[in-house]
C-alpha cells in the first residue's frame, strides 16, 4: 500500500474518532448540566455551567465557523431547557470568540500537530488553568448582565458571576484531572 493512502486512512480515522468523541462530550455535558447541574445552586448565588467545557475542549484546529456553528447549537440546546431564549446562544458565541483570541495570542501554529486539542493533560495544570478561569469570566460576566440587565442588581450580579465562576472553574479542574492521561514523551 502507498504511505500517502496509508497516512489518509489513518487521519481519517483519526477525525471520525475525534468527532465521535465530541459528540459523546456534547451529550454528556448538556444532560449533566440539564438534569443535574441545573438543580445545584449554592446558597441563591452560585450556579455551575459545566457545559461550557464542550467549548473549551474543542480541537485547535477547528474551523472557526465550525466552532461559532457548535457553540451556537450548544447554547440554544441549553436554553431550550433552560427557558432562556438567546441568553445562553450569545454567551457561547462570544466565548467561542473570546477562545480564538485567546488561543491565537498563547499557543503557537506550529504547535497544533503536536498537541491536538486543550485538555489539561495536553497543555498542562498552568496554561489549562489560565484557560479556563479567562474563558469562564467572559462566559459567566455576559451571560449574567444579559440575565439581569439592571444597575439595581450589579452587587447581586457581581456576587453571582464571582462565585459561579469559581464553582465552574473547580468543576472543570476536577473533570480535567478525572480524565488525566500522562503525556507520552516521545
Amino acid at each position: 500500500m502507498h504511505p500517502s493512502r496509508r497516512h489518509w486512512r489513518r487521519s481519517k480515522r483519526k477525525m471520525s474518532r475525534t468527532i465521535l468523541i465530541n459528540l459523546l462530550r456534547f451529550i454528556v455535558l448538556v444532560f449533566m448540566q440539564v438534569f443535574l447541574l441545573k438543580n445545584i445552586t449554592l446558597y441563591n448565588i452560585s450556579t455551575p455551567y459545566l457545559y461550557i467545557l464542550f467549548i473549551l475542549l474543542l480541537p485547535f484546529e477547528i474551523p472557526n465557523v465550525l466552532l461559532f456553528a457548535l457553540s451556537f447549537i450548544l447554547g440554544l440546546t441549553i436554553d431550550a431547557f433552560y427557558d432562556t431564549p438567546g441568553l445562553h446562544a450569545a454567551s457561547c458565541v462570544l466565548l467561542a470568540f473570546v477562545r480564538i483570541l485567546f488561543i491565537s495570542i498563547t499557543v503557537q501554529k506550529e504547535g497544533f500537530d503536536n498537541e491536538p486539542e486543550p485538555t489539561l493533560s495536553v497543555m498542562g495544570f498552568r496554561w489549562f488553568l489560565t484557560y479556563s478561569v479567562t474563558l469562564t469570566l467572559f462566559h459567566h460576566f455576559f451571560l449574567f448582565n444579559l440575565e439581569v440587565f439592571r444597575f439595581s442588581e450589579i452587587p447581586y450580579t457581581l456576587g453571582r458571576f464571582f462565585m459561579s465562576s469559581i464553582f465552574t472553574v473547580f468543576l472543570m479542574l476536577l473533570s480535567g484531572f478525572l480524565f488525566y492521561r500522562i503525556k507520552e514523551r516521545k
